[in-house]
C-alpha cells in the first residue's frame, strides 16, 4: 500500500487578501459528484497556464478539524488495534498550519489530529473491554520528544536539566528506538492532555517575520497500544509527527540563533527530500543516516500505516514554496508501504537460575572445549585410559599410506617417521579429541597433485598461435601511416580565404548591429525614446533592407513629435511670466540633471541646448501677485516652503512628469517586498518595517514621491539617498 497523501489548503489570514488566492481545490472531471481529489496553481512563468496535483482527497479553506480526523485518521484506529503502526505527520513550509492541523486549539472545535486520535484510542479500548467481558485489558502509554538542531530531547524533562548532545538513537529489530525516553503511562484522556499541555510548555517555539509562532523543532509523539488477553501481549504503536516548516531567510528576517535553527530545519527537510526522491527512483542507498528525523520516520521502511498531511497557504507569496512541496508530495504518494501486522508474544514462566546468576544446563547437553586446530587424525590405541569410554570413529585418510614412494616433498625432522607404528606418548588423546572433528583435505596429495607437469593441448596451441598473429597485426596497422591527403591548389587556397574573412566581417558587423538593437530595447522600456531613436539610426547601416526596423523608427519619431506637441502649449499657455527690473541677478535655471529621457549619445553630440522650456517647477517665484494661477495643493506647500533645494520641489509635485528612476523607487515601494525595499540605498531593517507599516495602515499605493518623502522616517533626503543609489543601476 502507498503512502495516503492529503492536501489542505489553510485559511486567509487577517492581513492576506481575497485577490491574492491562487491554490484551489478541484474534483476531478470524470466525477463531478465526488470530493475534491485535485489541487490547481497557476505556472509562475506563464499565468494562463495551469498544474494539477492529484491526490487521495483535497480540502479547500473552509473544512474543520473534525472533517478531517472523521475521512482520513479515525479509520486507522480500527488498523491500530489490529496490531499495525500508524505514522501521521504534517508537511508544508512555516506558516501554513502545521501545528493548528496536528495539536489544534483549546477549543473543542479547534482540537487537532493528536487528541482527537486519543479520544478514539480510549473510546475503541473501552469498547473492546467491555466487549470481551474484562479478558482483555488494553494499556496505553506515551513518549514525547523533540529533534532540535539534530539533537533529540525529552519533552518530558525541563530544558535545564537536558544534556547538551541530547538522546542517542539505536535500532532494535528493523525499528528505531530513542534510548532513554520517558514513557508515562496514560489511564484517561484527562491523564493524557495535562501530560500534553505540559510537554508542549517546554518545547522550542520562537517568532518571525513570517509565523509569529513558529516550531523549531520536529516534533514526534508516540502512543503505545498494549493489549493483553490471557498470556497472549500485543503491542502496536501510533506516531503523530509535527515537522518543522523550511523557511526562506531571505524572508523571515532571522538573527543569529534563528538562523543557526532555520539551518537544521532546512537541513533535515532536504535529506527526507532526498530519501523520497532515492526511493521514487528505486535506488540501492536510500541516504535515511544522514539526519536523525528521517532516521526516526524511515518513511517507506516503518512497515505500517503511513498518512501525510500535506498543508498549503493559498497566497501568491507563497507560490514557489507551496510548488516546491506539491512537487514533494506528488513524489511520496508513489512510495509503497508493506503492511506488516505486529506479532503477538506469549509470557511463559522464568527458568530457573543458578546461585551464581547463570541459568541452568544439563550436564548431558554441554559439549567439552576442545582447540580448533590442534587435533590429531589417528586411531586410538588400546593402552588409552578406560574413563574415555565413548565410541570414536576409525579415522584413517591416505596421508597415512604406507607407500613411502608417493610424494618426494622433503618433511621436517619431526614429521619423519609417519610411516612406523607410534609409540604410546605419540598415541595419547585428551578428552576433548573424543568428539568427532570435521575431515580435512590431504596435504600429501595436494602437493604429489601440483607436481605433475602441465601439458597443452593441440587445439590450445592453435588458439595461442592465432592470439599472437592478430596481436602482431594489430600493431602494424596502428604503426602504419595514413597517406597524406592531395594538396590544394594555390588559386583555390586563396578563394577559400578570401570568402572566410568575409564571412567573419559579416558575422562582427551583423553582431554589432545586434547590440545596438539590444540598447534601443532598453531605453524604450525605460521610457527614453530619443535615446532609443538614435541606436536604431546607428543600427539602420547593418540592416538597410529590413521594412520592420523602419516602420519601428518611423513609429517611434512620431511618438517624439507628438510630445513635443503636447508639451508646448503648456510652455507657452497662461500670462508671460517676466522677471522683476530690479533682479539683475536673474539668470535662467540649468536644466533638470534627473531628466532621462536622452541618453548619453545624446548629451555628447547636441551642441545646441534643449528645446524644452526652462524649468516649470519653480516659476512660480516670478509671478506677479495679481497674476498668480491657482496652484495645486502640494505645488503650494512646496512654494511655502522654506527650503531652497530642487529636489524637495520635484519631490512635492504631483505632475504626470516623473522620472523612470521616481517610477522604478514607486514600483519597489508599492511591491511591499522587504527584500527589494532593503535594497534601497540608505534603507535598513528598521525603516524597512516603518514603511511597510505605514503601507499597511494607508492601505492604498504610493502615487508620487512627494508622499513618500511625507512617510514617517523616510523625508525628502531619504528619497534623495535612494535615488542616488538607482543612478548607476538606471544609467
Amino acid at each position: 500500500m502507498s503512502v495516503r497523501v492529503v492536501a489542505r489548503i489553510r485559511p486567509l489570514l487577517k492581513q492576506e487578501l481575497e485577490k491574492d488566492t491562487i491554490v484551489e481545490a478541484a474534483t476531478n472531471a470524470s466525477e463531478p459528484l465526488a470530493a475534491p481529489s485535485i489541487v490547481r496553481i497557476p505556472n509562475p512563468k506563464n499565468e494562463a497556464e495551469a498544474f494539477s496535483f492529484q491526490f487521495n482527497s483535497v480540502y479547500d479553506q473552509v473544512a474543520t478539524q473534525q472533517q478531517v480526523f472523521d475521512n482520513e485518521i479515525a479509520p486507522t484506529v480500527k488498523h491500530l488495534f489490529k496490531g499495525f503502526d500508524v505514522t501521521i505527520f504534517a508537511y508544508g513550509v512555516t506558516g501554513t498550519g502545521k501545528t493548528h492541523t496536528m495539536r489544534g486549539g483549546k477549543l473543542l472545535a479547534d482540537r487537532g489530529v493528536i487528541p482527537r486520535l486519543l479520544s478514539s484510542i480510549y473510546r475503541r479500548s473501552r469498547k473492546i473491554e467491555k466487549d470481551t467481558e474484562g479478558d482483555t485489558k488494553v494499556d496505553v502509554a506515551m513518549s514525547y520528544y523533540e529533534i532540535y538542531n539534530d539533537r533529540v530531547y525529552d519533552l518530558f524533562e525541563a530544558p535545564e536539566k537536558r544534556t547538551p548532545a541530547g538522546l542517542p538513537i539505536r535500532d532494535n529489530n528493523g525499528k528505531t528506538v530513542v534510548v532513554g525516553l520517558t514513557e508515562r503511562p496514560c489511564t484517561s484522556l484527562k491523564d493524557f492532555e495535562s501530560l500534553y499541555d505540559q510537554a508542549n510548555v517546554n518545547r522550542s517555539t520562537s517568532a518571525t517575520k513570517l509565523n509569529a509562532h513558529s516550531s523549531r523543532s520536529h516534533a514526534v509523539l508516540c502512543v503505545k497500544v498494549t493489549q493483553v488477553t490471557g498470556n497472549e501481549v500485543r503491542v502496536s504503536t501510533a506516531s503523530a509527527i509535527d515537522l518543522a516548516g523550511s523557511e526562506d531567510n531571505r524572508r523571515t528576517d532571522n538573527g543569529k540563533e534563528r538562523m543557526v535553527e532555520s539551518a537544521s530545519i532546512n537541513k533535515s527537510l532536504f535529506v527526507l527530500a532526498q530519501c523520497v526522491e532515492a526511493i521514487s527512483k528505486k535506488q540501492s542507498r536510500i541516504p535515511y543516516r544522514e539526519s536523525k528525523m528521517t532516521r526516526i520516520l524511515s518513511l517507506g521502511q516503518n512497515n505500517g500505516l503511513t498518512v501525510m498531511i500535506l498543508n498549503l497557504a493559498p497566497v501568491r507569496s507563497y507560490h514557489l514554496d507551496t510548488l516546491s512541496s506539491l512537487n514533494f508530495a506528488n513524489r511520496t504518494k508513489k512510495i509503497e508501504v508493506n503492511e506488516v501486522e505486529n506479532r503477538p508474544f506469549f509470557r511463559t514462566a522464568s527458568k530457573p537460575e543458578s546461585k551464581s546468576g547463570i541459568p541452568s544446563v544439563p550436564l548431558a547437553n554441554r559439549q567439552p572445549l576442545r582447540p580448533k586446530a590442534l587435533s590429531h587424525n589417528v586411531v586410538p590405541s588400546k593402552e588409552q585410559p578406560e574413563k574415555d569410554k565413548i565410541e570414536k570413529p576409525v579415522k584413517a585418510f591416505s596421508v597415512y599410506s604406507d607407500k613411502p614412494e608417493t610424494t618426494a616433498i622433503s618433511r621436517p625432522g619431526h614429521l619423519s617417521g609417519q610411516g612406523h607404528p607410534r609409540t604410546a606418548e605419540a598415541q595419547k588423546r585428551t578428552s576433548s579429541e573424543a568428539v568427532p572433528t570435521i575431515n580435512r583435505p590431504s596435504k600429501v596429495l595436494k602437493s604429489t597433485v601440483a607436481a605433475r607437469p602441465e601439458t597443452m593441448s593441440q587445439k590450445s596451441i592453435e588458439e595461442l598461435i592465432e592470439r599472437k598473429v592478430a596481436e602482431k597485426l594489430a600493431e602494424q596497422a596502428l604503426s602504419t601511416k595514413l597517406p597524406a591527403g592531395t594538396e590544394i591548389a594555390p588559386d583555390v587556397q586563396a578563394r577559400l580565404i578570401a570568402l572566410e574573412r568575409r564571412v567573419i566581417d559579416q558575422e562582427s558587423a551583423r553582431a554589432e548591429g545586434l547590440q545596438y538593437l539590444l540598447m534601443a530595447k532598453q531605453h524604450t522600456v525605460r521610457g527614453e525614446e530619443v535615446s532609443a531613436l538614435k541606436m536604431y539610426q546607428l543600427a539602420l547601416p547593418y540592416f538597410p533592407d529590413n521594412q520592420k526596423l523602419a516602420q519601428k523608427m518611423l513609429k517611434l519619431q512620431e511618438k517624439i513629435n507628438r510630445k513635443e506637441e503636447e508639451r508646448r502649449p503648456k510652455s507657452s499657455g497662461g500670462v508671460p511670466l517676466m522677471a522683476d527690473d530690479g533682479d539683475d541677478d536673474y539668470q535662467p535655471e540649468a536644466h533638470d540633471h534627473d531628466d532621462e529621457d536622452e541618453s548619453v549619445f545624446d548629451n555628447q553630440q547636441r551642441a545646441k541646448p534643449r528645446s524644452r522650456p526652462a524649468i516649470r517647477r519653480n516659476l512660480s517665484v516670478f509671478r506677479d501677485e495679481g497674476t498668480s494661477a491657482p496652484q495645486p495643493c502640494s505645488q503650494r506647500q512646496a512654494a511655502d516652503s522654506d527650503s531652497e533645494d530642487e529636489l524637495a520641489h520635484s519631490l512635492i509635485n504631483t505632475g504626470p512628469d516623473q522620472t523612470p528612476r521616481s517610477k522604478h523607487i514607486l514600483r519597489i515601494i508599492n511591491s511591499r517586498d522587504v527584500a527589494q525595499i532593503r535594497l534601497l540605498k540608505g534603507v535598513g531593517a528598521k525603516k524597512t518595517e516603518m514603511i511597510v507599516n505605514a503601507l499597511c495602515e494607508m492601505d492604498d499605493e504610493i502615487r508620487h514621491v512627494g508622499e513618500l518623502g511625507r512617510l514617517k522616517g523616510v523625508g525628502i533626503k531619504g528619497v534623495e539617498r535612494m535615488r542616488e543609489g538607482l543612478a548607476g543601476v538606471m544609467a
